[in-house]
């Protein structure tokens, strides 16, 4: 990248991250409270990550599936709040132009892969609830091994295309970014030339991928839900109902929000809008996850009582 010159297509070597502008008793106010949320959301999806680890009985696919899916939360919330927690207390809140890109690839790699887990997870119930005679047949040690290699290397795959035609933009200044993340709609409106050919492939990919698994997932839990109005026992009915309801609370949360932000990168969301809504599904349904998924569940709670020797109260769902 070359920096010097003014005559360079690029001349912007690093951007200045905004965050959340405010005086410096309130960034510090800011820095204690996500560094709460970030310890506990690395404590929750490390807590289930060991527990299936450690807990035979947790050796199904449904758990060995979650185990992946927090130990992907951990990794996902990490490639930006510990950089916005630096920021807090920096006043240049620079980042480099190289470490911009590298934030937004695996965060949004990482991100589309949360969807495919999302799938995933969904897939397996849709088989366990609706097809329980054909589960053990189907839901093999090579399957689920398998889709869970798909998952965490899908993301990375395709979103190289879209990060490398971003980072292709003539970047000529200002390099300010009102984010506390590389985030790829203000990144688009910094490049100094209009790519109306960048903006509708990133657009259509985001279209195509989360609503392809949104609607996914949305039928699986569909036929999930048919086929518990069909059990006899008011009990399953009632367990089977608060797991779909917990899941697709997630779902909803996590595809609603990125589809307001993403499928339309340009359009003109206040700023504070897309700050708060990116907080949501980037910071907060991590944190939610291991108490929507695990915590609530009877079978993790006792798994998390003998791994870690402590007494989690007991909440039947």
């Amino acid at each position: 990248m070359n920096v010097s010159g003014t005559e360079t297509t690029n001349s912007v070597s690093h951007f200045i991250l905004v965050g959340f502008p405010s005086s410096p008793e309130m960034q510090l106010l800011y820095f204690g409270l996500f560094s709460v949320v970030y310890t506990l959301t690395l404590m929750g999806n490390a807590a289930i990550v060991c527990a299936v680890r450690w807990e035979r009985r947790l050796h199904t696919p449904m758990y060995i599936l979650l185990g992946n899916f927090s130990l992907l939360e951990i990794c996902y919330v990490t490639t930006t709040v510990p950089n916005m927690l630096a920021n807090f207390l920096s006043s240049s809140k620079s980042i480099s132009f190289v470490n911009c890109f590298a934030q937004f690839y695996f965060f949004f790699s990482l991100g589309c892969d949360e969807g495919f887990f999302l799938c995933i997870m969904a897939f397996d119930r849709y088989l366990a609830i609706c097809r329980p005679l054909h589960y053990p047949r189907i839901m093999t040690k090579q399957l689920y091994t398998g889709l869970a290699i798909f998952g965490w290397s899908c993301g990375f795959v395709l979103f190289l295309t879209p990060v490398v035609l971003i980072s292709q933009l003539p970047y000529c200044g200002p390099n300010t970014i009102n984010h506390f993340m590389c985030d790829p709609a203000p990144l688009m409106m910094l490049s100094c030339s209009e790519d109306i050919t960048t903006q509708f492939i990133y657009s259509t990919f985001n279209a195509v991928f989360m609503i392809g698994t949104f609607l996914f997932v949305l039928c699986s839990y569909a036929l999930v839900i048919v086929a518990v109005l069909r059990m006899p026992s008011a009990a399953g009915k009632r367990k089977a109902f608060s797991t779909c309801a917990s899941h697709l609370a997630v779902v909803i949360l996590f595809f609603g929000s990125i589809t307001v932000m993403y499928v339309s990168p340009r359009s003109g969301h206040p700023v504070q809008v897309q700050k708060i809504v990116t907080l949501f599904y980037s910071v907060i349904t991590p944190l939610c996850n291991p108490l929507i998924y695990s915590l609530r569940n009877k079978e993790m709670k006792t798994a998390l009582r003998k791994v870690f020797r402590t007494e989690i109260p007991a909440h039947k769902i």
